[in-house]
């Protein structure tokens, strides 16, 4: 008896799944499919206690005991968001106090304060079990500023001579004096350029690391550069390189000659975080400054979104500077952030709206008891970039543009995604014409579940205030009659065969 409920149960299962249903088909995945993590591994998450040292969470300028087992603990965390990348902040020894990896005192060496080798091969092994990538930072440019190396013998040449950058726009003053005080490195020396290329390739052999971030990429000449990525390449051939120019997009442009697979879009971060840094503001100089880039890089390097990095005030922050609520400024750029064409790098603490001006206070300790609303979205971004090709491949055009509202649509192969976004404190009403989109077909929003069906030969998209909805161009839905009806007489059979149970069973009951 029991497994006929069972058939009768599961007739409605396979009449659903026996429908056809359209899919986009997986493709080769490539670096714009990724979704990236930026963390501070010594902010992250502490996994082991014993490795603390002189660790002090009271002081904000030191150690705070994140390591490298902590980072592994939260591997299915941040995959479950949906992060199929991650990016460590420096993992090199360090002087006291360098818990930013900017201090390097040996670049083969783990600093004590993350853990051992062995520890980090654990969780680059980890993470690719979980098909997740691992970059590191890597900067070539200095050493920490109390360094021995400026007193050793055999390294007199591996430094230029000490002397301040007063003005940026001197490029061989960039590249050969002293950022922030720190020992600027030669790299035109030999024995100085071999040690960086060499440590460079033996992390990749070492523990199969996926790609470096560059740092300070503007302060080093481009042809160590362009011998930088040919070296690493010549380890793992799809090796990432990213590289950190901050710069114009000109200046950016400039840097494509190094072979560097992808660059930081710097030129984009300042007019987006003031866009969505409260309502009501224009969207246009986003728009434009994306366009800008595009033209520069000609399209063949795709630029890494970001809102916020180690090096600048949180944009929590900037939410807060005008009294709006974080959450909701953040949706809005993470909407953004993950739809447009790029790769998104979300920093660390983003998902529970951390704040923080300039370092240190911008790197405050992750806290994971925090409330999950962006998480929850987050993980509602990462699964439609997942799903729909055209949100990571596809061309982008805008179909419209005004005040703090605005829509574009991606399009790659058959599948179109149209995204609207109304960063404004009411709500908006947009109409667009069959010669945007095709009419006689309907929009599914994959966010807020809101359905827009084409009237005579245009669309009539209701929006509500500081809201994204991201939708697919599809066919319009027919309602299958024959298909409700068997569903329907499957559904009544089913309770007339319950009932007969029941009654059944209660009349062999012992009276």
């Amino acid at each position: 008896m029991r497994n006929g409920v069972l058939s009768l149960a599961l007739i409605p299962l396979l009449l659903f799944y026996a429908i056809p249903v359209g899919a986009a088909e997986k493709e080769q995945r490539t670096w714009t499919d990724e979704i990236v993590y930026s963390l501070m591994v010594d902010r992250f998450f502490d996994g082991n206690t014993k490795n603390n040292g002189d660790a002090n969470v009271n002081d904000p300028s030191a150690f705070n005991g994140g390591d490298f087992e902590g980072v592994t603990k939260k591997l299915n965390y941040l995959k479950d968001m949906g992060y199929t990348a991650i990016i460590l902040s420096p993992i090199f020894a360090n002087e006291d106090k360098g818990y930013h990896g900017d201090w390097v005192t040996d670049f083969y060496k783990t600093d004590q304060h993350y853990g051992t080798m062995k520890e980090f091969k654990k969780l680059v092994n980890e993470a690719h079990d979980l098909d997740m990538k691992v970059i590191l930072d890597f900067q070539a440019n200095n050493v920490g500023p109390h360094s021995s190396w400026l007193n050793e013998e055999d390294k007199q040449g591996w430094f230029h001579d000490k002397k301040e950058i007063s003005n940026d726009g001197d490029q061989k003053l960039m590249e050969t004096g002293w950022h922030d005080g720190l020992p600027d490195l030669n790299q035109d020396n030999e024995a100085t350029r071999e040690y960086l290329l060499d440590a460079a390739k033996w992390w990749i052999t070492e523990t199969d690391i996926d790609g470096y971030r560059l740092n300070k990429v503007q302060y080093v000449g481009k042809d160590f550069w362009k011998e930088f990525v040919d070296a690493v390449k010549s380890e793992k051939s799809n090796f990432y390189t990213i590289g950190g120019v901050n710069g114009d997009a000109d200046t950016i442009s400039s840097y494509k000659e190094t072979g560097m697979d992808a660059f930081m879009a710097y030129p984009q971060n300042g007019a987006l975080r003031e866009a969505f840094s409260a309502p009501d503001k224009e969207l246009k100089p986003v728009f434009n400054a994306f366009e800008d880039s595009e033209a520069k890089f000609g399209g063949k390097a795709p630029q890494a979104l970001f809102m916020d990095t180690q090096s600048m005030p949180r944009f929590t922050k900037d939410a807060a500077d005008h009294n709006e609520n974080p959450g909701s400024r953040w949706k809005m750029a993470l909407s953004y952030l993950y739809t447009m064409p790029g790769v998104p790098i979300v920093f660390y603490g983003s998902e529970i709206a951390l704040n923080g001006n300039l370092a240190p206070d911008n790197h405050k300790l992750m806290n994971f008891k925090t409330e999950q609303e962006l998480v929850e979205y987050i993980t509602k971004l990462s699964d439609l970039r997942d799903m729909h090709p055209a949100l990571t491949k596809g061309d982008m055009e805008i179909l419209y543009e005004q005040g703090g509202a605005s829509v574009f649509k991606r399009v790659h192969g058959k599948e179109t995604m149209v995204v609207v976004m109304n960063n404004t404190s009411g709500t908006q009403t947009i109409k667009l014409s069959d010669k945007q989109l095709e009419k006689n077909k309907e929009l599914r929003g994959m966010l807020n579940g809101d359905l827009v069906r084409s009237k005579g030969n245009s669309y009539t998209i209701v929006i509500d205030r500081e809201t994204t909805e991201v939708y697919t161009l599809s066919p319009k839905s027919i309602i299958n009659i024959p298909y409700l009806i068997v569903i329907g007489l499957v559904l009544v059979i089913f309770a007339i065969f319950i009932a007969l149970v029941i009654k059944r069973s209660k009349r062999n009951q012992p009276k």
